[in-house]
């Protein structure tokens, strides 16, 4: 029988550490390549029968048909979302499964490591000290015990964050166009509009999917309604936030902090070793230059656990798509 052949696009060392591990028990063939997939890039899918991509991969409707012409038969993300791939395209096409939760604990633990450091100043401090300088000017924080959380979108990942910020003793304000009334109940979690959160919460973290409805949330007309000083955490996806429309808030310092796990034109640079180049992305040049702001390379979900749920999952998708079972994970047009 022949072998099940992959394609993996945009794979780092510790994918291939964590694959070749949990492949031992599959035994498909994996073939790795560094670059992320692209039309330029085709040529390296034909003779897969399936393509595995990550986040800063691109699935247009141009790179599914060259790559269904080529025999791909499955696409498999090595993610949960899937915002850069042309669902549309790919029916009837090539079937489309993904991860939908590798380690929600991974992505809510570093999401409150933002909010700490970034209200602790910790990232400032660890600088000044290595340098001799243990002045405490300008490291003030503040009790999150008391203070009121916002929190939109509550699906597993928000849904451990709030537990975590319930330890703190904060409030938690939420937003969801599906709202948990058990949960919210459970756990004294107050649903409310997105204007009543904007306005009473002195952080406000994102955690909804990105869609057409969803593109900019974070922009100049909702920061005009939040609290003056209110700190924003994003984990989720970078066009969440539409970044000049932060930076200006953090200039005329309605921002007090912004910590970003992500950030809209990741593409070219997260993920990768920049250290050497100029950034000529003026945006995100800006937003490193402030001392309020944390930017992580989208890393939130960089766990052992969280990469080795990845790799088993993404697996065993490919496993059942191969002996025709459905996949709960597979994902199709609402």
């Amino acid at each position: 029988m022949k072998t099940y052949t992959i394609a993996f696009f945009g794979t780092k060392s510790y994918d291939e550490a964590s694959f070749n591990k949990i492949n031992k028990e599959f035994n498909f063939e994996i073939k790795y390549f560094k670059g992320h997939l692209n039309k330029n890039n085709m040529i390296l899918t034909k003779d897969a029968d399936a393509v595995c991509i990550f986040v800063n991969d691109t699935a247009d409707a141009e790179n599914i048909d060259a790559m269904a012409k080529n025999g791909v038969k499955l696409l498999a993300l090595r993610c949960a979302g899937y915002n850069n791939v042309d669902i549309a395209a790919a029916q009837d096409k090539i079937t489309v499964v993904r991860v939908p939760a590798y380690s929600p604990y991974a992505v809510a633990e570093h999401t409150v490591a933002l909010m700490l450091s970034l209200n602790r100043k910790i990232h400032r401090a660890y600088w000044r000290t290595r340098d001799g300088n243990f002045s405490l000017h300008g490291l003030i924080g503040f009790d999150m015990h008391g203070k009121t959380a916002g929190i939109i979108g509550t699906g597993k990942i928000a849904k451990i964050l709030i537990k975590i910020l319930k330890g703190f003793g904060m409030n938690i304000l939420a937003y969801d166009l599906y709202p948990d009334h058990n949960f919210a109940r459970e756990n004294q979690v107050v649903y409310t509009s997105l204007d009543e959160l904007y306005h009473n919460s002195d952080i406000i973290s994102l955690h909804c999917p990105l869609t057409d409805s969803t593109k900019y949330l974070i922009n100049d007309y909702s920061i005009s309604k939040m609290k003056d000083g209110v700190m924003i955490i994003n984990t989720g996806r970078g066009q969440l936030i539409h970044t000049n429309a932060l930076i200006e808030g953090l200039k005329n310092k309605k921002i007090g902090a912004a910590g970003l796990d992500v950030y809209e034109e990741e593409n070219d640079y997260f993920y990768e070793d920049k250290s050497d180049k100029i950034i000529d992305d003026d945006v995100l040049a800006r937003l490193l230059s402030f001392n309020n702001v944390i930017v992580t390379s989208h890393q939130a979900f960089f766990t052992k656990e969280a990469l080795e749920n990845i790799a088993r999952t993404t697996l065993q998708n490919i496993k059942d798509f191969v002996e025709g079972k459905h996949s709960e994970n597979e994902v199709n047009m609402k």
